[in-house]
């Protein structure tokens, strides 16, 4: 059954807020690491954002039953627990913008994922976005050899990856069970949480200091980042089909780079402006969101 165009309408909106909110968001986590692990502050930001969630839910009088558990624990653990997780490992010590560019070969991922696991064929028009963004990244990803970290390079791509599977599976849950959107986003962060907090209690890490910049940091990452923005990601991958929904969140890591560039001075290279010129036109291909559906 097609999906209506006010519901695509919608969709679409919230993939641009959510592309905003997390373009932003990389900034915020790459300043808290000099108040905080990245473990504690991932385990911090998804358990808070979590018991936000549920708030939530009691508020609007919607259930609190879980969706089937172990499809929702492996939601959490790859989309929540190990992109968050391992992107943040990887601002230890890589730049904002680039760790956001690496992470966000998610994508790429997603889209054979998505074709093995739920046969979610690209059409032609999708083909060529992929193949445009592919050369933006790699135009993107070649200046790393210069920042002399190949473990963040391959922490960032790793996180990617996960984030891929992460929402191969939210995509078969909808697909097969038909949970509430919010009920969703609150357990698999839930769950997410739970793991990071593992993590932070078996890895050692430097002392949080609770400073206002942490504070204000951790109620950006939470409430906005985590909560309202984990719950739009899943209104457009409920909405809209795999291959256009990740594709098009490489939105995020263009938006990244020039936040980083205005906020942090980590001055993107010219080949760095190639890559993200061809990832633009990648994002213009699969645009016609809407259109023609059946393209």
């Amino acid at each position: 059954m097609p999906t209506s165009s006010s519901s695509q309408r919608g969709a679409v909106f919230a993939m641009l807020a959510t592309i905003l909110i997390w373009a932003y968001s990389w900034i915020v986590m790459k300043q808290v690491l000099a108040y905080a692990g990245p473990f504690d502050f991932a385990a911090l930001r998804y358990l808070l954002g979590a018991a936000v969630l549920f708030i939530v839910l009691v508020i609007a009088r919607q259930p609190l039953r879980p969706p089937p558990l172990l499809l929702t624990i492996g939601i959490g653990v790859f989309q929540t627990a190990a992109f968050q997780g391992l992107g943040q490992w990887a601002l230890r010590t890589g730049g904002a913008g680039h760790v956001a560019l690496l992470a966000y070969t998610m994508p790429f991922w997603a889209v054979l994922l998505a074709w093995l696991m739920l046969g979610d064929r690209p059409t032609r028009r999708h083909v060529i976005g992929l193949a445009l963004a592919a050369v933006g990244l790699l135009c993107i990803i070649e200046p790393w050899r210069a920042m002399g970290s190949v473990a963040s390079t391959a922490l960032a791509i790793a996180a990617g990856i996960c984030w891929a599977v992460g929402t191969v599976l939210t995509k078969r849950m909808f697909l097969r069970h038909k949970p509430s959107v919010l009920n969703l986003t609150a357990w698999q962060m839930l769950a997410g949480g739970i793991a990071l907090g593992i993590v932070a209690l078996l890895v050692p890490q430097r002392p949080i200091a609770w400073t206002g910049a942490l504070i204000a940091g951790v109620a950006y990452s939470v409430v906005i980042a985590s909560s309202i923005a984990w719950w739009l990601w899943s209104i457009v991958l409920q909405r809209l089909p795999t291959t256009v929904a990740s594709l098009s969140s490489l939105g995020v890591p263009i938006v990244s780079v020039l936040l980083a560039w205005g906020i942090l001075h980590e001055r993107p290279s010219l080949i760095e402006w190639v890559g993200i010129a061809f990832v633009v036109a990648g994002l213009a291909a699969v645009s016609g969101v809407g259109t023609r559906s059946r393209g």
